[in-house]
């Protein structure tokens, strides 16, 4: 099967109807999208999917025919890591940082959708992402600091 991802193209052997996870990782070696609870519960294997956060870990690979999937690799550009990145290190907000990549590509598809958003809309479009180590409310200002800036122009 043919597959896009980060922008290049791949042909991945898909027998057994392995999850897009297991193809990133075992086919691609893309890891840094993590496995986590197997279930979609989690969000540390986040990747999107046409834009759209998307769990990989239960996610069949053929459904990402056709589609461009990005992982964590893929963000950064040119040498220059996305704005969202750039803000969760300045900020300093992981310990672990085992779920920064579902956070991270969560908040990337979040603030493509709307720049300039209350903590409350933080809250709600991160829901789905679980922190061991609970850093949710520095990882809330950190991605203010950044729809701050949306605001100010």
């Amino acid at each position: 099967m043919r597959i896009n991802v980060n922008d290049k193209d791949y042909t991945v052997v898909v027998d057994g109807n392995p999850s897009l996870l297991e193809v990133l990782r075992e086919q691609l070696d893309l890891t840094g999208t993590k496995y986590g609870c197997g279930e979609a519960a989690c969000g540390a294997c986040k990747v999107l999917i046409n834009g759209t956060p998307t769990p990989a870990c239960i996610t069949p690979a053929t459904v990402a025919q056709s589609k461009k999937v990005v992982t964590i690799e893929g963000l950064e550009k040119e040498g220059k890591l996305h704005p969202v990145q750039e803000v969760l290190m300045e900020e300093d907000v992981f310990q672990c940082s085992y779920c920064a990549p579902g956070m991270i590509i969560t908040a990337v598809a979040l603030m493509e959708k709307q720049e300039a958003l209350s903590d409350s809309e933080i809250v709600e479009g991160m829901n789905g992402n679980i922190c061991r180590c609970c850093t949710y409310p520095q990882i809330v200002s950190a991605l203010s600091k950044l729809t701050q800036k949306a605001k100010a122009g």
